[in-house]
């Protein structure tokens, strides 16, 4: 079974950093496009940021300028880095891909709109 695994979330103070880590223990994709989302209490998920097959990436006004999602081909990890991080920030960070093909092994699998259980990031002082 594929799972999507985030890591790096935590409490941080104002104006911190925090860098999220996005992954599938086991598997290795075929380099696909991925999304990170947050969903704070109370309010709908919202898209934070993209990094499509060709690494060509996209932002959220909210965070754009602040946020920076990049890619480890070799460690086959999608990261996002956030700095200037404000209270409003403070959500439930889960990452997730579209259409991608992971394999361990001699097994490979096909998924569809994967996503992950996500990481908590609290901003506050």
């Amino acid at each position: 079974q594929v799972q999507l695994v985030e890591s790096g979330g935590g409490l941080v103070q104002p104006g911190g950093s925090l860098r999220l880590s996005c992954t599938a223990p086991g598997f290795t994709s075929n380099n696909c496009g991925t999304e990170w989302y947050r969903q704070a209490a109370g309010k709908k998920r919202e898209w934070v940021s993209s990094i499509t097959t060709d690494g060509i990436t996209s932002y959220a006004d909210s965070v754009k300028g602040r946020f920076t999602i990049s890619k480890d081909k070799s460690k086959d990890t999608v990261y996002l880095q956030m700095n200037s991080l404000n209270p409003e920030d403070t959500a439930m960070y889960s990452c997730g891909t579209d259409v991608c093909k992971y394999c361990s092994g001699d097994y490979c699998y096909t998924t569809v709109n994967l996503r992950g259980q996500g990481t908590q990031v609290t901003v506050s002082s």
